[in-house]
């Protein structure tokens, strides 16, 4: 069985979290959009991963919609005591799989009721507002009205505490200013450094910074470079770019995703992979 021990810990909320954890994204089906191809090995991926020491899920209903919430729920309930689940809130899937902004108040409380119900849930220990913006890039714009919606929610119990995905460093701070925040997620990787301030702003806050697609999602990074430096390390080149965020900074928390047993071993391998000054710096200068 893999150690992730070895990659630390931060927090997140009111719990210190492995920082390397899982996004259950991919365990829906193509597209994110209706049901597993595997639904046993869903399961088994997702027992897994826990079996491993991953304490930190990510996941939203809008995921399927609504399919793997209730894996999760069939999978791991009852929940390990240090099991965080973190949600988030603010889209909507159509009936063409297209992702559209679900962000009236009333949307808002009722993606927040149905992740408690799909998850089994009686409060939500992380829920993060997610800002559609360009999709997959932030863009400014208040924030307010939305994160305060949440804010009372949390106030009401039925949520713990709150986090921002696809946000901007001026939202995180308008944020702020209406409740704590716990997390922001974005994406982030080698090449995909946009976010590089907001990464050190947040470390200095004890915030944790989780970054999705790492290697680059919808858009896949394309790099011989990456893939030569893995190939030099008989790694695969989603172990370094995973190697390369967690020492990137402290405050970074893995949510690698995959429906495959393998490939959660591969990737919850990472975590013990130390990569040289002279690697980063190669790394590095494949996004120059």
């Amino acid at each position: 069985m893999t150690d992730i021990s070895s990659a630390g810990t931060f927090r997140l909320g009111d719990r210190d979290v492995n920082r390397m954890g899982y996004g259950a994204m991919q365990l829906a089906g193509p597209g994110v959009f209706g049901p597993p191809r595997d639904h046993d090995q869903a399961l088994a991926v997702l027992r897994a991963a826990v079996g491993s020491g991953v304490d930190h899920i990510d996941t939203s209903d809008f995921y399927g919609p609504h399919v793997t919430n209730r894996i999760i729920r069939e999978a791991l309930r009852p929940y390990p005591a240090n099991l965080t689940i973190v949600t988030k809130v603010g889209a909507r899937r159509g009936e063409d799989a297209s992702w559209l902004p679900a962000f009236s108040p009333d949307e808002l409380e009722r993606a927040v009721h149905d992740n408690l119900e799909n998850l089994g849930l009686e409060t939500l220990d992380v829920v993060n507002l997610r800002i559609m913006g360009s999709i997959h890039a932030p863009s400014e714009g208040t924030i307010a009205k939305e994160f305060t919606v949440l804010a009372k929610l949390r106030d009401q119990g039925l949520i713990r505490h709150l986090g921002l995905s696809n946000a901007t460093s001026a939202q995180v701070k308008e944020a702020q200013t209406i409740a704590p925040v716990v997390c922001v997620q974005n994406q982030y990787n080698i090449v995909q450094r946009e976010d590089d301030a907001l990464v050190d702003e947040l470390a200095d806050q004890g915030i944790a910074y989780v970054p999705f697609f790492p290697l680059g999602g919808f858009s896949p990074l394309q790099s011989e470079r990456l893939n030569a430096i893995a190939a030099g390390l008989g790694a695969t080149p989603m172990q370094i770019a995973l190697a390369w965020l967690l020492q990137r900074s402290p405050n970074i928390l893995l949510i690698p995703g995959t429906s495959s047993l393998d490939h959660l071993e591969e990737n919850l391998a990472a975590a013990s992979l130390q990569l040289s000054a002279e690697t980063v710096a190669a790394l590095e200068a494949i996004g120059g």
